[in-house]
């Protein structure tokens, strides 16, 4: 290899290299960033259950929020203008996820937010017909994409913490989902988990669910996570941080493969 060329070459790790050290660096930084006094007033109004957290867990949220609003854009659309209380509320919900683990967002690009319900396309299928309805959505997550979401189900889900109703929650879960490179129900597991046995919980509780649903049964989870393994596993995050003790009743391996995958367990905080 010519000199030049050899010289360029290790120029150029040597740069990247430095950007990665410097980017990690910078991370850690946020990390350990704790809110302001007044972003926090902000983070406990627009979101009740922060406050019931341990104090561990919200200095580990508060250093989360931060990174987020710091790799993440908002956009407002339709008008909406991006407020902080609209950054730090929907940072916190989604933060709240990951916040005991190493876990993040890899393929989040961006935020995007809508005064209210959006519509969105979406493509039917029958056989080799393919027809394209408008939708009417209060959150969508894309694959190597943004997160979409409407403003006032997102105030709305925060400010109802036992409903089992969060928009961010359920987007974001989807996020985690696609971490493995497919959002198909079954995220980066834990160490102390195996597919084998996440397989086994979680198509037995999904059978179970569409079952209960196709009688009119209700149960802690809503209807909506029959329709496929990604939206079960995305309805049973809701349902883990709003309905726990509930949940962990009627689906005691399922809420305990989801407190393995977070490294959390609501009921510790919730009762």
């Amino acid at each position: 290899m010519p000199i030049l060329v050899l010289t360029i070459v290790i120029l150029g790790l040597g740069y990247w290299l430095h950007r990665r050290r410097a980017k990690a660096q910078l991370r850690k930084d946020w990390l350990a960033t704790p809110l302001t006094d007044h972003e926090r007033a902000i983070v406990h109004e627009q979101v009740p259950l922060v406050r019931t957290l341990p104090d561990h867990l919200q200095q580990k949220l508060e250093g989360k929020i931060n990174l987020f609003l710091s790799e993440f854009d908002f956009y407002g659309y339709n008008g909406l203008e991006i407020t902080e209380e609209i950054e730090l509320s929907i940072a916190a919900q989604a933060c709240i996820l990951v916040m005991n683990t190493d876990t993040w967002f890899d393929h989040l690009t961006n935020v995007m937010v809508y005064p209210g319900a959006f519509r969105a396309k979406q493509a039917h299928h029958d056989g080799y017909v393919v027809t394209e309805v408008n939708e009417t959505r209060s959150g969508e997550s894309w694959s190597r994409g943004p997160v979409i979401l409407s403003w006032d189900c997102v105030a709305q889900g925060a400010a109802n913490d036992k409903d089992g109703h969060n928009v961010v929650f359920h987007e974001f879960a989807h996020q985690l989902d696609d971490l493995t490179g497919h959002t198909n129900g079954v995220p980066i597991l834990g160490k102390d988990q195996t597919f084998a046995r996440w397989e086994r919980v979680i198509l037995d509780a999904f059978d179970r669910h569409v079952a209960n649903t196709e009688r009119g049964r209700k149960t802690a989870m809503d209807a909506y996570g029959a329709e496929n393994h990604q939206e079960f596993f995305a309805v049973a995050i809701e349902t883990f941080f709003e309905k726990p003790e509930r949940f962990k009743k009627e689906e005691p391996k399922v809420y305990a493969e989801l407190s393995k995958l977070l490294r959390l367990d609501p009921l510790e905080w919730t009762q």
